[in-house]
């Protein structure tokens, strides 16, 4: 039996049982198209998602980047990751409004989907955006002590960081079988990898940013840089490839 027929923003019709459960998700939404410009579609909740998640993972490499914090202070460099992780939480509720309207006709804000993976994979990412608002909002103040940095600074952002490698596992279980083969030509898979890569890079960051109370210095600040600076690296492209995705350009 064949399976629904849609027609792609070049007027091509396809069979949506080619693709994969992320794929049909993401375009037979009823809140998104595959009409317009991929780089420029604001009427598209898609095309908000990839735009907020990309502003917020370059103000995170900016903020991770070598000397960025020496040339303009610790407080300046603190309130740049404060504003990236905005962006985050704001890319990361539209990506949960996405996931519980999939395969509906009628607009809701929240669901209970607990045997959907798109909605854990959402819902856990907001939860992790969240610690990292509280993280990064924490670190504005360079007056904190030492326990006091490991509790309101260390512990939401080490939080935030198993949060997306959570998510990133139940949207690599959402791919299905295309999770364990190499799909170059896919971007889908090249999204949910990136976004591994990324989570891997900031958990690992996450734990070298840890304040060893006898010496009141982090386990290791290189490691912590280069782990998140990596990682906003990845979340970056994996960020900007989710607007062709919208459009379907470049699926295997």
């Amino acid at each position: 039996m064949s399976g629904p027929v849609v027609t792609d923003a070049d007027g091509i019709e396809e069979n949506a049982t080619a693709w994969t459960p992320r794929e049909r998700r993401k375009l037979l939404s009823f809140l998104d198209t595959r009409s317009g410009n991929t780089w420029w579609a604001p009427g598209a909740i898609g095309w908000w998602i990839g735009v907020l998640f990309a502003i917020g993972a370059t103000l995170f490499a900016l903020g991770a980047a070598p000397g960025f914090d020496k040339a303009v202070g610790g407080t300046a460099d603190a309130i740049v990751y404060f504003i990236g992780s905005i962006f985050f939480t704001s890319a990361a509720l539209l990506m949960y409004v996405e996931a519980v309207n999939a395969g509906r006709e009628r607009f809701r804000f929240f669901a209970w989907e607990p045997r959907d993976l798109a909605f854990w994979a959402s819902l856990v990412q907001l939860f992790g955006t969240v610690y990292f608002n509280h993280s990064t909002f924490a670190a504005i103040n360079t007056s904190l002590n030492t326990a006091a940095v490991d509790h309101l600074v260390w512990k939401p952002d080490f939080l935030g960081s198993v949060c997306f490698l959570i998510a990133s596992f139940f949207a690599w279980q959402e791919l299905g079988r295309a999770a364990r083969v190499i799909r170059p030509r896919t971007l889908s898979w090249w999204i949910v990898y990136l976004n591994i890569a990324g989570s891997f890079a900031f958990g690992v960051s996450g734990i070298a940013a840890f304040v060893v109370p006898t010496t009141g210095n982090d386990v290791d600040k290189a490691l912590v840089n280069l782990g998140t600076f990596l990682g906003a690296l990845c979340f970056l492209v994996a960020a900007v490839l989710l607007l062709p995705e919208r459009t379907k350009e470049g699926l295997g």
